[in-house]
This record gives C-alpha cells, sequence and structure tokens, in this order.
C-alpha cells in the first residue's frame, strides 16, 4: 500500500476571543421542603445619588423654615424686651333691698350681682373712652414705647409702641396688652396687663381699677338720682295739692266768717230744739187761757204774740240751717256745711297724699344713701418679681410647627401638580 502525504492544513482565520462576563451572581434554586423551589433572588439596586430634586427641598427647607426661625430665635433672645405681667379680678355686686311682703310671698329675688352691669362694664373695658383715660394718667405711650435696654428705638417694633401713634393705635395695642377674660356665668372679670417693668404693670392696673370702680359708681347714682327724681317730683305734687286745698279753706272762713260751720250748725241746731220746746209751752199755755179766760183778755193775745214770735224765730232758724222752702233766698247752713265738708274732704287727702310722697322720698334718700352698686375686687393688682413674656419657648415652637406644616404642605402640592403633567 502506498503512503499519501498529508495535505496542507487549511487555517481559518481566528475568531475575536469572548469577551469574559461577570456571571450574574444568581444563586441556584435550593430545594426547600417537600420538593418546593424557592424564587431565585434578584440582584440589589444600584445606590441612591443626590439629584436636583433633592437639592431644591433641601434649599426650600432652609429658606422657609430654617432661617426664619433663626431670625425668629435671635429676635427673641437678643431683642425682644422682658415684659412684666400684673393680674387684677373684680366683679361688680348689687344690692337687693326687698320688701317685708315681697319676703313674706317668697318671691324676692336673692341676686349677688348684675349681669346687665357686668356686660356694660366688659364693653367698657376695651372703649376708647377708658384708654384715653388711662394715658392721661399713667401716660401708656410713654410706658409701652420700651424705654428698656431694647426699646422701640433699638429696634423692637413688634412688642412696643411707636409714641407717634394714634388713639386708634394705642386701643389696638391695648387689646394686645391687656388680657381680658370674662365668666358670664359667674359674673367675673379677671385682667392680664403687661408692662417693661413690674411697677408700671401694676400703675396700670391700679388706674383701671379705679377708672372701672368710677364708671361703675357712676351707673349706681344715675340711678339712684332717678329713683330720688321721681320721689321729689311726687312730694312737689303733694305738697302743691296741700296748699292748694289749705288755701280754699282759708277763703272759705274769711268770706263766711266762720271757722267750723258744723260747731255753729249743732248750735243752731240745740237753738232749734229750744225754740220748739218753747213753742210747745206756749201753745200750751195759750190753749190753758182759752179754755180759762175771755176771749178780750189781753193775756190770751199776749199769749198769741208769744206763740207767733216764736214760729217766726223758728223759721229763721230753719231757713238758716236750710231747711226752709227753695224759694227762700239767703245762704243757708246746708250750703255751708256741704261746702266746708267738701273743702275738708280735699285737705284730708291732700294731707294723705302729702304724707306717703314724704315718707317715699324720705326712703328713696335712705336708699340713695346706701351704695346699690360696688366693684368687689376678689384680685388686687399684684405685683410681678420675674419676666414671663413674652413666652419666648411657645412663641418659637408654635411659628416652628406652622413653619414646618407650611413648608411641607407646599412641597407636597408642588410635586403632586408636576405628577399630573
Amino acid at each position: 500500500m502506498s503512503e499519501q502525504k498529508p495535505g496542507p492544513k487549511l487555517v481559518s482565520p481566528k475568531a475575536p476571543a469572548p469577551v469574559a462576563r461577570p456571571a450574574p451572581s444568581v444563586q441556584a434554586p435550593k430545594p426547600g421542603p417537600a420538593g418546593a423551589i424557592d424564587p431565585p433572588v434578584r440582584p440589589p439596586v444600584a445606590p441612591a445619588k443626590i439629584r436636583s430634586r433633592h437639592r431644591f427641598v433641601i434649599w426650600s427647607f432652609l429658606l422657609v423654615v430654617v432661617v426664619p426661625l433663626a431670625l425668629v430665635g435671635w429676635y427673641l433672645w437678643t431683642r425682644a424686651d422682658d415684659q412684666f405681667a400684673s393680674h387684677l379680678g373684680f366683679s361688680v355686686r348689687t344690692e337687693e333691698n326687698s320688701s317685708a311682703i315681697e319676703l313674706l310671698g317668697g318671691i324676692t329675688e336673692l341676686s349677688g350681682g348684675s349681669s346687665s352691669d357686668t356686660d356694660i362694664l366688659f364693653a367698657y373695658l376695651t372703649s376708647q373712652e377708658l384708654v384715653r383715660r388711662v394715658d392721661e394718667r399713667v401716660d401708656l405711650r410713654g410706658i409701652w414705647a420700651g424705654q428698656g435696654p431694647h426699646g422701640l428705638m433699638q429696634g423692637d417694633p413688634v412688642f412696643a409702641f411707636d409714641e407717634t401713634g394714634t388713639i386708634e393705635d394705642l386701643q389696638e395695642h391695648w387689646e394686645r396688652q391687656v388680657s381680658i377674660v370674662y365668666d358670664s356665668g359667674a359674673g367675673l372679670i379677671d385682667l392680664r396687663i403687661l408692662a417693661f417693668s413690674p411697677e408700671e404693670a401694676r400703675a396700670i392696673a391700679t388706674v383701671l381699677l379705679d377708672e372701672c370702680t368710677r364708671m361703675i359708681n357712676e351707673l349706681s347714682d344715675i340711678a339712684r338720682e332717678d329713683a330720688i327724681k321721681y320721689a321729689r317730683a311726687d312730694l312737689e305734687v303733694a305738697v302743691e295739692r296741700l296748699k292748694t286745698a289749705r288755701q280754699a279753706l282759708t277763703e272759705f272762713r274769711n268770706r263766711t266768717q266762720i271757722v267750723d260751720p258744723t260747731i255753729d250748725t249743732q248750735n243752731q241746731m240745740g237753738l232749734l230744739v229750744t225754740l220748739q220746746q218753747q213753742l210747745a209751752e206756749a201753745l200750751i199755755e195759750l190753749d190753758l187761757m182759752s179754755e180759762t179766760s175771755q176771749e178780750n183778755n189781753p193775756r190770751v193775745a199776749q199769749a198769741q204774740r208769744r206763740v207767733e214770735v216764736i214760729n217766726k224765730r223758728i223759721e229763721a232758724e230753719r231757713r238758716n240751717l236750710g231747711i226752709g222752702t227753695s224759694d227762700e233766698q239767703g245762704e243757708v247752713f246746708a250750703t255751708l256745711v256741704g261746702e266746708y265738708e267738701g273743702l275738708i274732704v280735699d285737705r284730708e287727702f291732700a294731707e294723705a297724699a302729702y304724707t306717703t310722697a314724704l315718707a317715699g322720698f324720705d326712703a328713696a334718700q335712705a336708699a340713695a344713701r346706701k351704695q346699690s352698686r360696688y366693684l368687689a375686687p376678689h384680685v388686687r393688682p399684684t405685683l410681678a418679681e420675674k419676666a414671663e413674656y413674652p413666652e419666648r419657648i411657645k412663641i418659637f415652637l408654635l411659628i416652628e410647627v406652622f413653619l414646618i406644616f407650611g413648608w411641607a404642605i407646599a412641597v407636597l402640592v408642588y410635586y403632586s401638580l408636576r405628577d399630573r403633567k
């Protein structure tokens, strides 16, 4: 057999070697209990990086929250002056004067205070008139202008008052410096007055108490004057009525020249009875003479004459007493007595009215001398020993909470609107 020589080998161009890539670190599934296979574990995500939106949130937090809080803290602890508080509390008390009939009837009203007076006083505490009066007495503008080391001229426009402000500005600052708590159920009013020194705060509270007392006293004076005015008017009317009645009685006595017609009437009636008795005796005597004597006997004529005289006198007295006929002339005693009795009734009524009015006037004066309304302070103006205001920590925390909540809400709203695009 002949040997065959090997032929030339064909060499193909070499292919580039494959780049070695790291195999993913995928763990092989492990058989679990009962042949169950766990799912493969994915590789961890790449580490987070700071992006522009993150920087925006951080810078907005610094600008909106941190910087304002730093300014507020700097102002509160370095520029704001210490303020001292003086506390004051009072109520309006009213005395109820109940009569004995009301007490027996059980309808008396037991009331320690007057809600209407307290309501009036509460409205007066925020009035411009009170602010002006207190300012005139203690110079509120100078006190609240901040004369301490950090006053208004030092840069404290928040808690200090500008002395060049108007009365309206002062009244607005009053509402900030004077805190009023009114318990309408109990009728109690509690106040807290702030100033840059404890003496000034107590001075304002003292003047405020004096002005409130003066106002309540004015209300009491007005009520007492009204009561006295009406009682005085009733008394004046009763006095005039009594004068008129007495003057009419005096004119009657001067005209008739009779002090008391009733006494004269009694005398006239006694005279009339006596004449009638004499007339009866004369008639009896005339009858006896007529039976025992002749007609031309002078004694019979004299007896007849006596009877006629007595009859005329009786008729005259009867006319004077008003018992005569209506056509007879002259002013009879019955008319005079009737007129006199009318005048007496008018005078007695006027005297009774005068007595009642005088008693009412005396009672009104007695009630006027007794103060029915008065201001009862249950807390006198206090003198502070340390500055409790402004409440720096409380103000700082409140501003912090509002800034953080405001910043968070603004960021959430911004990103929610951006994600909707």
